[in-house]
Formats: C-alpha cells, structure tokens, sequence
C-alpha cells in the first residue's frame, strides 16, 4: 500500500479474547443497560455482532466499544470464558479513549424507519411482508416521502401491527382511507393509532358507516387542531375523533372505556413522524 494512503487505516490487529480478560469498567463508560442485554440476548444473532473495540495498555485489555456486546455474549453462551473478536489499539491513551468513545457517534447517519422497514422486506421477514401487502391492498404504498398514497409513519404501522394484531391494522386502514378518502394527512403516526385505538377499545360498537360519517365530516386539519388542544399524542386525537363520533350519537360511546389501562405518557409517535405532524399543524394553523 502506498505510505499516503497509511494515513487512512487504523494501526490495529485483531484477536480472539475471552470475555473474562476484558475490562470494562473506566469511568467514562455508561452504565450497562440490563434491559438491553436481556432484550438482545433474546433475540441473539451471531452476524449481529460487531468486533469490540480495545485499548491494551500495559498488558490490559481496556473495552471502549463494545461492554454490551460482551455482556450479551457470555450471557447467551453462559460462560465468560467465550471469546470474542477484538479490534486492538496499542497506542492509546486513556485520555484518547475517553475521546473517542464520546465522539464515536457523532458522524453516524442511524437508520430511518422505513429504512429498516424495507430491509426487512428485502429480507423477507414476515411482519413487515404482511404489512406492506396490506397497505398495497389498500392502493396505497410506504415510502419516506410525504405525497399522495404514501405513508410514511412507519414506526406506527408496526407498532399497531405489534400491539393489536393484523386484523386491527386492517380495520385502521379501512376507517382512515375511507373516512377521509386518502387526503395525505390522514396518514400521520398520531391517526392512525388514535383509530386503532378506538378499534381496540370500542370493538364491534364502533360503528364503522358512523365513523365515516361522523368523524368523516370534520376536515382532517380540524381533527389535528382540535387534537393539539386536548393533549400530546394519538389520545389527545383519540379524543377529538371521539367527540365528533358521538356528536347527536343515538348511542354514545363511554368515554371512561377510552382511558382503560391507558398510558397518558405515551406521545404516539416517533421523530420521524413528529416531524409531519408538526408541518401539518403549522399548515392548519396558517389556514385558519
């Protein structure tokens, strides 16, 4: 390799170390999230694993990227004598460490949701498969671009999709798209779920020909401002949507069934799609 291009590869060599020579317990580390290890431990896959980053400095082996990899793999493998790769720097300093294991993040694009979503699908995995047939049923398609016949909230696709089941989901759609006739901001992370929670909760006394009706009378922009000035997230739109349901309803739906084992902290959707429902709100507001 030519000695210009050196500048640019990392001086490391990597080893297999068991788990029990590595150190990770510097103070500029966080805490291991206990929470985390078990959720991943769980769901273990060995191409899911990064090499771990260390810093050997007088013949110790000093983790800076990659405590709760560690912890995963002894967990799973139920021995700390498991190795793991390693990729090793011998001319750190503790300083330098510190450094970089405070900016190691700083650069880095995460994915987005529909990122994830779509390699999920090119992976072939069933949840999201089924989600995108649904949605194409519906001539409608998932894309992280806001336009006619896209949805773009992702996370609350899923999220429906996980708590609720298929069926819900479907039922999510059908309300949504027929109830507003695919105006684009129906198809926020916020209504969507506000729908399905109303589905979960009402079932079969939800009348679906009133909710069009009903809740189909009020514009879309309506149903988010009034949304907004009850409270944060998909229960504050839960709500807006429930009052234009029961407006001169022959037979109302309770309201105390709505908060039945609700958590009023939940803000109903991701940043992501805070982001569209903020652009919505700032149109309705400039319409008004």
């Amino acid at each position: 390799m030519e000695q210009s291009l050196r500048a640019f590869v990392p001086k490391v060599t990597f080893e297999q170390i068991p788990i029990k020579n590595l150190v990770s317990n510097q103070d500029y580390q966080r805490n291991l999230s206990e929470s985390h290890i078990l959720r991943a431990a769980e769901n273990f896959d060995l191409f899911q694993i990064n090499p771990v980053k260390v810093s050997r400095r007088n013949g110790i082996n000093y983790v800076f990227n990659g405590q709760h990899t560690i912890e995963i793999v002894a967990l799973v493998s139920g021995s700390r004598d498991t190795p793991v790769w390693c990729m090793i720097y011998d001319d750190l300093d503790y300083e330098h460490e510190a450094d970089i294991f405070a900016n190691q993040m700083k650069f880095v694009k995460p994915l987005l949701p529909y990122e994830v979503f779509m390699a999920n699908v090119e992976a072939g995995n069933e949840k999201e498969i089924a989600i995108r047939e649904l949605v194409l049923s519906y001539r409608l398609d998932i894309g992280n671009t806001r336009q006619p016949g896209i949805i773009c909230a992702v996370s609350a696709l899923e999220s429906i999709y996980d708590k609720y089941g298929l069926p819900i989901l479907d039922r999510t759609l059908l309300l949504c798209v027929g109830t507003w006739e695919g105006d684009m901001n129906s198809f926020s992370g916020n209504i969507l779920k506000a729908i399905a929670k109303l589905i979960s909760v009402y079932g079969d006394n939800l009348k679906d020909v009133i909710f069009k009706e009903k809740v189909g009378s009020v514009s879309i922009k309506t149903i988010i401002r009034n949304a907004k000035e009850r409270r944060p997230g998909s229960l504050g739109y839960a709500e807006a949507m429930l009052i234009e349901y029961n407006r001169k309803c022959k037979y109302p739906l309770h309201w105390k069934k709505l908060y039945d084992g609700t958590d009023m902290s939940d803000d109903g959707s991701d940043e992501e799609e805070q982001i569209v429902e903020t652009e919505c709100h700032n149109q309705v507001m400039m319409s008004i």
